[in-house]
């Protein structure tokens, strides 16, 4: 253990009482003359002082001492001094209170009990060891709290999207010791369960956010200190209803493009040789809009009308199907198509020879 003579504790009002630093002659009483001493027969010697009053101050009562309401408050403190000195205990400066605080006090050692400790027995207590002329005093600071208070209110002040804020006051009793924070939670109206959202949370106001679209929602808040989170807590008063926000569609302009184009062939006809007697077919691809009209010419004369052959067109192919081609159905195939843009063809030569 360590010594702790003289002490003085800054965070107590009382100042403890300085050992007088006192010559071993002095102890054994005031200094008289020859003839005092001769002729007063009353005036005795003190006995000696064999050990100096000192006193050994634990470690863990050299901070505040903190105890729950409720809780035994038992502190042994050791000390010196022979022949046994006088032990004397204070309470920010006053007497203690006998029907409170119990005191026991052995040879070497003082003992201070509290049964049920309460927060007035919160403050200052001195233990003051005396002998003659000389004392030695320790300082103890003992702090007794208990559970904060509720806010006093919580109030919903806006809500926006999927957000809530919510404000509120700090509560009237801290539990005679400073707040940790505060503890938010939030509790769906259709499941009725609570979660917590934000734990030991410093300001009196935050917002809530990730709310679920088409939900309505309540709010509480606890007050925490060292002893844990209030009993009680405010709950908002109205409903914080996430509605799912209106969507407009609004068509984007935009510029027609304008696909227009002359005839263009981008698969030229092919000349080829055929057998007399077998069909043969030629083909073509055109690129146009609007739609071409399709021409299809042998040796510059149309052939519309003529039953030897059948022109198709689809999706820009063009076709002409020669039927059973004879010696005479050679010659050069032109295919022309025309649109408003323009026109274009193409030709091929077609040869018809005889079976080998």
């Amino acid at each position: 253990m360590e010594t702790a003579t003289t002490l003085e504790i800054p965070s107590c009002s009382q100042r403890p009482v300085e050992a007088a630093a006192t010559d071993p002659a002095d102890a054994e009483g005031p200094r008289t003359s020859h003839q005092q001493e001769a002729g007063s027969p009353s005036l005795q010697l003190l006995p000696s002082i064999e050990e100096h009053p000192k006193i050994w101050l634990p470690r863990a009562l050299r901070q505040t001492y903190i105890r729950r309401v409720g809780e035994t408050v038992n502190l042994l403190i050791p000390f010196q001094g022979k022949p046994k000195p006088q032990t004397t205990w204070t309470h920010n400066g006053c007497a203690l209170d006998n029907s409170r605080v119990s005191v026991r006090n052995g040879e070497h050692d003082s003992i201070l009990f509290i049964r049920e400790a309460r927060r007035t027995d919160s403050g200052c207590y001195q233990l003051c060891v005396q002998l003659g002329g000389l004392q030695a005093t320790a300082t103890i600071n003992i702090l007794v709290i208990e559970k904060p208070g509720p806010p006093q209110s919580i109030k919903l002040v806006d809500v926006w999207g999927a957000n809530a804020t919510l404000e509120w006051t700090p509560p009237q009793d801290t539990g005679n010791t400073a707040l940790l924070g505060y503890t938010v939670q939030k509790a769906d109206k259709k499941s009725g369960l609570w979660f917590t959202v934000l734990e030991r949370y410093h300001r009196t106001s935050c917002i809530v956010s990730n709310l679920i679209v088409g939900n309505s929602y309540a709010f509480r808040v606890f007050a925490e200190n060292q002893c844990g989170l209030s009993d009680t807590a405010p709950v908002t008063a109205d409903l914080a209803h996430i509605q799912k926000a209106a969507t407009v569609y609004k068509a984007k302009g935009f510029a027609q493009r304008d696909l227009s184009e002359a005839p263009k062939f981008t698969q030229p006809l092919a000349d080829c040789t055929t057998v007399i007697g077998y069909d043969t077919q030629l083909f073509c691809c055109v690129r146009a809009s609007p739609r071409p009209k399709i021409i299809w010419l042998k040796n510059k004369m149309d052939l519309q009308g003529n039953p030897k052959y059948r022109a198709l067109s689809q999706l820009g192919i063009c076709s002409l199907e020669i039927r059973k081609p004879s010696p005479f159905d050679g010659g050069i195939y032109t295919c022309k198509a025309i649109n408003a843009l323009g026109e274009a063809s193409v030709d091929c030569r077609v040869d018809v020879k005889a079976p080998h």
